[in-house]
């Protein structure tokens, strides 16, 4: 079989006003892909990114929705698919990243995180699968999702909740869509931090340096056209999930 051809597909891109997402959405367009460009609050950034993909040719959307309510995070494929047309590619990325610890996590911030960084992948993706199209899906967890992530416990739950997820969608949806993640590690500083944050840390990574965004979108565009992979998470994260091993 050949690779899954992307252009003149549509992909929706969650969280993809910025970031990763962005870098996604851009290698997406390049390969002739129409982006549906989903965003919360970043709506300005939403619109100059759409000006900046159809500058390859390409249609682009921006679709605001708040994961964090389930009602939106299932209604957004269908939202989609009426804007532009059937929906062929599902790159899982928004989600988010606040600190919690054993000592002091609340049901609230479990519920919170479960609801964004793996409640709301899982609907899209049922809702993608109900189009009864073959596509692709590929869902954004994290290396320490491995192990453990001690500061940001309810986050790190969620992503162990998508992983779960991933796999088990694999089976459900084959053999017509292949479900795949990513799990990147030091790659962009968090917000409100610069590149020193990752410079500093750099000793921790086996290949001593940090990645970047262009890395993590490769690895989405080889999940993305590969026709024989599925259930797979590849760790993108210069080597670092090896020290758990």
């Amino acid at each position: 079989m050949c690779a899954f051809a992307l252009r003149g597909k549509t992909a929706l891109v969650t969280g993809a006003a910025k970031r990763l997402g962005r870098a996604c959405a851009l290698s997406l367009a390049e390969a002739g892909a129409n982006v549906v460009v989903h965003y919360n609050r970043s709506a300005a950034e939403a619109e100059a990114l759409c000006a900046d993909l159809t500058r390859y040719g390409v249609r682009a959307w921006p679709l605001p929705g708040d994961l964090a309510r389930p009602e939106e995070a299932e209604g957004l494929l269908p939202r989609a698919r009426a804007l532009a047309g059937p929906v062929q590619v599902l790159v899982n990325n928004a989600s988010i990243f606040d600190p919690s610890r054993l000592e002091d996590v609340s049901f609230d911030q479990v519920t919170e995180n479960a609801a964004v960084n793996a409640w709301a992948p899982f609907a899209l993706s049922r809702a993608f699968a109900a189009q009864g199209l073959p596509g692709r899906i590929v869902n954004f967890l994290d290396t320490r999702v491995d192990g453990y992530d001690w500061p940001h416990v309810a986050y790190i739950l969620s992503k162990h909740l998508l992983a779960a997820l991933t796999r088990m969608t694999a089976l459900e949806y084959a053999p017509d869509i292949t479900v795949n993640a990513v799990a990147p590690g030091l790659v962009l500083p968090p917000p409100g931090e610069d590149d020193s944050y990752l410079d500093r840390l750099t000793g921790s990574v086996p290949l001593q340096r940090h990645g970047t965004e262009a890395d993590i979108a490769r690895t989405v565009m080889f999940l993305l056209q590969s026709d024989f992979i599925t259930g797979e998470v590849i760790h993108v994260d210069g080597g670092v999930h090896l020290r758990r091993g």
